[in-house]
């Protein structure tokens, strides 16, 4: 008889969750569609956006990591906003990136967008109805936003994410260029990235003294590096992404126990690890790369969650969490 410790079951429980998503896709599908061109786009919100909103000041888009578990985070944005006194002025939107599992599984209409696994989190195109960008699914979350007619007392978006989902806000925030037309109506536009995996560094410059690049080729190449950038971000020079991304309003939110070298949804690849041997010090392994690298100093901050894990509820609920997600 093989008896595992407690902490070795959860994190088989874990990694079986995980793969069972990835093979037989999520169990429960966002109840809502945003039409995108020539697909539709899976989301859950928290008020009802076909009519105008004009009691809404903040849009809270909150990106699910690679369980696709939309509804999940919906539920732990809007506890939040609770926590904070923002739920009647605040629009919480989901989207919910289903990949080609979800569809066997749901018997998805054909016009629902969905991916290859878990390639929307680097802004690959879908496998369709169309081929577009994840990335270019945020956009068209916050081209809706841009509405003053439907969304008149809107001042701020957040894009926010936790885990997988924060590293696509943190790809995201270095791609996009929709922020610029929202902020031209005079709509603050912030990130906040917590406990992501992964960052996407701008040189080959890596915080691990040992790291050997000859053994990892992959090291740099997106979503690592600036290396075959998807094709959402063609024709964007690298110092010009570098330089828009460090205007960014970014919050880095890092639990203080988010410290497990064998956690079993951590990136373990040698392209992740040359980052850091876990989410705490790779976050502020990064952070220090980037102000090192801009000495004139960022609009970025990092945030410590004390007594936190891995665990995105708690993160958000946090006093620190809500500081980051409503400025209050």
């Amino acid at each position: 008889m093989v008896i595992r410790p407690l902490a070795s079951i959860l994190g088989l429980l874990l990694t079986c969750s995980t793969a069972q998503a990835a093979e037989h896709g999520v169990k429960e599908l966002s109840p809502d569609h945003l039409t995108i061109g020539p697909g539709e786009l899976s989301v859950g919100i928290s008020q009802q956006w076909q009519q105008p909103l004009p009691q809404v000041q903040r849009a809270l888009i909150v990106i699910h990591g690679r369980l696709r578990n939309a509804q999940t985070y919906l539920h732990s944005a809007e506890q939040a906003a609770i926590q904070a006194g923002q739920l009647s002025t605040t629009l919480i939107v989901a989207p919910q990136f289903l990949n080609d599992t979800d569809g066997s599984r749901h018997a998805l209409p054909d016009a629902v967008l969905r991916w290859h696994a878990n390639d929307w989190m680097a802004g690959d195109p879908a496998l369709g109805p169309a081929p577009l960008s994840s990335y270019a699914a945020l956009d068209k979350i916050l081209e809706r936003l841009d509405d003053r007619k439907r969304f008149p007392a809107l001042r701020e978006v957040v894009i926010a994410g936790h885990s997988g989902g924060a590293q696509v806000v943190q790809r995201y925030a270095l791609t996009t260029q929709a922020d610029k037309a929202l902020q031209a109506d005079g709509i603050k536009v912030r990130y906040v990235i917590a406990n992501p995996s992964s960052y996407a560094y701008f040189n080959a410059q890596r915080p691990i003294p040992t790291f050997d690049a000859a053994n990892c080729p992959g090291f740099n190449t997106w979503k690592y590096g600036l290396k075959k950038l998807p094709a959402y971000a063609e024709g964007q020079k690298h110092r010009q992404l570098e330089q828009a991304y460090v205007e960014r309003d970014i919050t880095y939110l890092l639990g203080a126990k988010d410290t497990d070298p064998n956690h079993p949804a951590l990136d373990k690849s040698c392209e992740a690890e040359a980052q850091g041997a876990f989410r705490l010090e790779r976050g502020k392994n990064y952070f220090e790369y980037l102000t090192q690298r801009h000495p004139q100093g960022l609009n970025q901050r990092l945030v410590e969650v004390p007594g936190v894990g891995h665990n995105g509820e708690q993160m958000f609920t946090s006093p620190e969490g809500q500081k980051a997600l409503f400025g209050e």
